[in-house]
């Protein structure tokens, strides 16, 4: 694990972290730091201090993500092109629930370097009513989903669904992966048809019922990163108990979701500690109304500031990232990686 640009609170966060994943007294949990070498971001001497009392314990982190149909290599930074097929979405709402305007734009987005597509047919914007029927969520999912196996059968693709039935229904039509923006709170049978399957599972953090997630509601928190860590570690505990394996399991800190701006800054600078549970990361803050809030640009104009959120959040561990502009994105983490890791064969980034 690297620890460039950790904050001092942070060494603790990961300590306890990893105590609570290993079954440890959490005084004694072992750390080892690596990473920390020419490009890195000077530690704070207390910072170095703390990490430098634990004793020292391997934290590799992994080179692929397992799925059932596949594996999606993790050795550089992987871009998962957002398609929503549905008519509400904040930002492209109403612009792909044709299939074949959604079938173009999803080859726009492999072609322009996507590792991978998410495909989303029940909004979760701002304001969104109850949930979805999982009828009419298929209704709106499967012949798009159905055309995109046929079509790029090599392709991993995710579905993100907080149904078990609609999940199910994906992965018996092509879905490599199910992601679940409820972090398995309304529906943990997902872990299970995950496990089944043999799929990969994002759990996202959220909090609050379906139509408060996305707002400010539940976003009252103690120490934001720590709190996050603690309910990611819930939702990753249901899983396993459901019988999924680890190698499956990708966690999301949700940006944008039951957190004010400050909120998402600090989730951002503290990715490092959500990283140490040892799982990959995935971020998601593609034209988030954060980013609006400093960059001053309306939801369509935040492509740049998307790119630069996920260059801060690939140098603090993140590993996947879900977004609209893939070409922009991609293009600014081919930069940092170069600059993080001089001389490391890229299998993603190869042109």
């Amino acid at each position: 694990m690297r620890v460039d640009a950790l904050t001092p609170r942070e060494p603790s966060a990961i300590r306890d972290a990893l105590a609570r994943r290993e079954g440890l007294d959490a005084g004694r949990a072992n750390v080892c730091v690596a990473g920390a070498g020419a490009g890195a971001s000077p530690v704070a001497e207390d910072t170095a201090e703390e990490i430098g009392r634990l004793p020292r314990h391997t934290l590799k982190p992994p080179a692929a993500w397992d799925t059932h149909r596949g594996s999606v290599s993790l050795g550089s930074p992987a871009v998962a092109g957002i398609l929503n097929v549905t008519p509400d979405s904040f930002s492209d709402g109403g612009l792909y629930v044709k299939v074949d305007d959604a079938i173009r734009h999803a080859e726009q987005m492999i072609e322009a370097g996507a590792d991978m597509i998410d495909i989303g047919a029940e909004s979760t914007r701002p304001g969104v009513a109850d949930r979805l029927d999982p009828a009419d969520e298929w209704r709106r999912l499967e012949p798009v989903l159905s055309q995109f196996a046929r079509r790029f059968p090599s392709m991993p693709v995710s579905v993100d669904t907080v149904n078990a039935e609609t999940g199910r229904r994906a992965l018996d039509g092509g879905a490599w992966v199910l992601n679940d923006v409820s972090g398995l709170r309304f529906d943990a049978e997902i872990a299970t048809v995950c496990a089944e399957f043999g799929a990969g599972l994002i759990v996202m953090h959220s909090r609050g019922s379906f139509p408060e997630m996305a707002t400010y509601q539940h976003a009252e928190y103690d120490d934001v990163v720590l709190n996050v860590v603690e309910e990611l570690e819930r939702s990753v505990r249901i899983a396993e108990s459901r019988g999924l394996s680890r190698e499956r399991i990708v966690i999301d800190p949700g940006l944008g979701f039951a957190k004010r701006p400050e909120h998402n800054y600090a989730v951002l600078r503290g990715l490092t500690a959500i990283a140490a549970l040892g799982f990959p990361v995935m971020v998601g803050p593609s034209r988030k109304r954060f980013l609006g809030n400093v960059a001053g640009a309306d939801v369509a104009d935040r492509d740049n500031a998307t790119a630069a959120a996920c260059v801060v959040a690939y140098a603090h561990g993140a590993k996947l990232f879900r977004v609209h502009d893939v070409s922009r994105v991609r293009g600014a983490l081919q930069i940092a990686h170069a600059v993080r890791e001089p001389g490391c064969p890229s299998s993603n980034f190869d042109s």
